[in-house]
């Protein structure tokens, strides 16, 4: 048997899907980007898309809820210097692909626009093979589903007697895409992404609280193996037990350790969104017009890397037919670039960094993160602990905000410690993180050896659109951050 080449098979998959079942040719596409192409345009793309999704949750011990859905269609998109023109139909046949054509065309020529040639000879897109390309809803059958959560909700339950409730879910996805675009450019993705979630609550004395975990990626279900569910469920547990015997934190400016891992999702926010290239474009982004300066201590050097194999935030493509990069966005400290996607990079006169990521075929690209990460330093993650003098060890986060323009972001710890002279004495509640994102990078004194992505379970929201990411960090002191407390 001869195996076609990975970036064929995918297209063969994308062909099979999203064309054939509904009489499509790519003889429609070009036929489609040429009634786009009426009008003076800089650029003009179809994306095709389909989506099958399956959610299974367990609480008090039973399934409570399932579902399963399937989605597909189209959107056609057209794009005349900073003006985008955008249609979408769930309903996939030539005749609703020319008429969402024919919408799209009706935008104007703008004087810095010229004219596409539509009739540009196909090329299939390069690309990466990051992932399978399986169907992970159909790597476990139902009842392994079923006793998967239930393992879940018994080892919690069995780690102490504390535990009162338990909630365990699942989720996977099986995602194909299919790319047209007007320099001839034909690009396929199959995307598969899995994840496996508990929460717990433990009760002690008349106080409630709560610990989560979970992770996933680009895999299929069997990757959740008794030894890495029994890893979510520690974590879990450990979390919740540790907060029951927290106290208020503490409020004022001081010295801030972040754990690895999942606490890169506030350089994710205070630097990673400053950094996509609409924003920098606009001039709305703190980091705008800054390229070759420091805009961190020495020894920071961020990336964002879509090419990491099995990641939630990775892509073989982005959603525009280019393929993924590791981006060096600050190295040493100073500014190297920006994330782009197609339109961005063409008005910024760059090349696209393969970050053109969008929710789903009913919304347009633009510049978004895939996994963003700090890389390790030199200091043993202990030595940074034991410099605190008196501070806050912060390992795991819940929700936050940044604000582009400015930079400040608010973030809330939901696991962290009270440190003095170099010693954890207690965990506490209701830490704030406030502060701004270029400052608080500059205020960086210690970078750990410990580089550690998170694991798994990041959405990153803008603009009403939402996407699987991936952050890390290594273990990192900040002097200086704002913390608000609660004592």
């Amino acid at each position: 048997m001869i195996a076609r080449e990975p970036t064929l098979e995918r297209l063969a998959t994308a062909r099979g899907l999203l064309l054939e079942p509904f009489g499509l040719e790519e003889s429609d596409l070009t036929q489609a980007l040429n009634l786009i192409a009426a009008h003076r345009v800089d650029d003009a793309d179809l994306y095709f898309q389909y989506t099958r999704s399956e959610g299974w949750s367990l609480e008090e011990g039973i399934v409570k809820s399932g579902s399963f859905s399937i989605d597909q269609g189209v959107g056609v998109r057209a794009v005349a210097g900073e003006k985008t023109a955008f249609a979408y139909s769930d309903d996939i046949s030539a005749a609703a692909l020319h008429d969402a054509a024919r919408t799209v065309r009706s935008i104007a020529a703008a004087g810095q626009s010229r004219r596409v040639r539509v009739d540009a000879p196909r090329q299939v897109a390069g690309s990466r093979t990051l992932y399978r390309d399986l169907d992970p809803i159909a790597s476990l059958d139902s009842a392994r589903k079923v006793a998967l959560l239930g393992k879940v909700e018994g080892l919690a339950r069995a780690k102490d007697p504390r535990v009162v409730q338990v909630m365990a879910g699942l989720a996977a996805e099986y995602d194909v895409v299919l790319v047209a675009r007007a320099d001839g450019t034909l690009a396929a993705d199959v995307r598969p992404l899995v994840r496996v979630s508990v929460t717990v609550i433990a009760e002690q004395n008349g106080r409630r609280e709560v610990g989560s975990s979970g992770g996933g990626g680009r895999f299929g279900l069997e990757h959740f193996d008794d030894a890495l569910l029994a890893r979510y469920v520690d974590r879990a547990v450990g979390a919740a037990l540790t907060n029951l015997d927290s106290r208020p934190a503490p409020a004022g400016e001081m010295t801030v350790v972040l754990g690895p891992g999942w606490p890169g999702v506030l350089l994710h926010e205070a630097v990673g969104h400053g950094l996509e290239g609409d924003f920098n474009r606009k001039g709305s982004s703190t980091f705008a017009g800054r390229i070759g300066e420091r805009v961190a201590a020495k020894g920071v050097t961020v990336l964002d890397d879509g090419t990491i194999a099995d990641r939630r935030g990775s892509l073989n493509v982005d959603d525009e037919g280019n393929a993924s990069q590791r981006n060096v966005l600050i190295e040493d400290g100073i500014l190297k670039g920006y994330l782009q996607d197609a339109m961005n990079a063409r008005l910024m006169k760059t090349a696209p960094t393969g970050n053109g990521r969008r929710e789903s075929y009913a919304h347009v690209p633009m510049p978004r993160m895939t996994n963003t990460y700090m890389l390790a330093g030199a200091h043993d993650p202990q030595e940074i602990i034991a410099s605190i003098d008196r501070g806050l060890y912060a390992s795991n986060f819940g929700g936050g905000q940044v604000d582009i323009t400015s930079g400040k972001f608010v973030f809330s710890a939901s696991e962290a410690f009270w440190v003095e002279k170099g010693r954890i004495l207690y965990p506490v509640k209701g830490a704030t993180l406030i502060g701004n994102g270029p400052e608080a990078m500059q205020r960086v004194t210690m970078i750990g050896s410990d580089l550690e992505l998170d694991a798994g379970v990041g959405v990153c929201g803008k603009e009403g659109q939402s996407v699987p990411v991936g952050v890390g960090q290594p273990t990192l002191r900040i002097d200086g951050l704002t913390v608000g407390g609660t004592a």
